[in-house]
């Protein structure tokens, strides 16, 4: 299994690019959001793969953090969505806006993407709505990891540039804290996620006290 990539991007197309590793090249397959944010032909880029085979087909997917690759595979895992369909998604919502959508039921959201249905929109929704919240959680622990540089081989140093980080990447920190703190409090997953993703909604540049607080107020009961 190829797990992670590091070299230079030898060319770039509309759906992917060819990455030269010490000399041999991978093609890898990525969302557009994912692309945007790729250094220039020539340039070192590091990227987290995920690998598909098939009885007549091997492709590689590629993801600038852990925490979007772990999304992909969710996705995939639900009847009807496969490897593209997955890159619209995350292309179009990016990880913190499909954990969201799936917290909140919100399938409209999800069908934004280019290629996806109402009833695959719903049918991620319903399927996912459980396991959604481990990889919401996630966010937190692998924070760090988005931008850490990779250890080469000592004969030949790639200086990779980190790919774009994620605007949110702060507020995924801070909803993957909330959500463990709720959890610790005794809130189900789901009923969690879905407070977080509320209060994050209504507040995006919320850090992790401030989405505690107003997740429990959504969270208490009303009357």
């Amino acid at each position: 299994m190829i797990g992670k990539l590091t070299g230079r991007i030898e060319y770039r197309a509309s759906d992917h690019l060819l990455i030269d590793v010490r000399g041999v090249g991978y093609l890898v397959f990525c969302s557009d959001h994912t692309l945007a944010g790729l250094p220039a032909t020539g340039e070192a880029v590091s990227l987290y793969t995920d690998l598909v085979v098939r009885e007549d087909l091997m492709q590689l997917f590629g993801f600038p953090t852990l925490v979007e690759k772990e999304w992909h595979r969710l996705l995939m895992s639900v009847q009807g969505v496969g490897a593209k369909a997955s890159l619209a998604i995350l292309g179009t919502l990016g990880p913190d806006g499909v954990g969201r959508a799936i917290a909140l039921g919100d399938w409209n959201a999800v069908k934004a993407a280019k290629g996806i249905g109402p009833k695959i929109a719903q049918r991620i929704v319903l399927d996912l709505k459980d396991t959604a919240p481990g990889v919401m959680a996630m966010g937190g622990t692998m924070a760090a990891a988005q931008g850490t540089k990779p250890a080469q081989p000592e004969d030949e140093v790639i200086e990779a540039a980190p790919v774009a980080a994620p605007a949110s990447q702060g507020s995924s920190s801070a909803q993957a804290e909330a959500l463990s703190a709720l959890s610790n409090l005794g809130y189900a997953p789901g009923e969690a996620a879905g407070a977080v993703a509320q209060a994050a909604g209504q507040s995006p540049e919320a850090q992790t006290p401030d989405l505690i607080r107003a997740a429990l107020k959504l969270l208490a009961p009303k009357g």
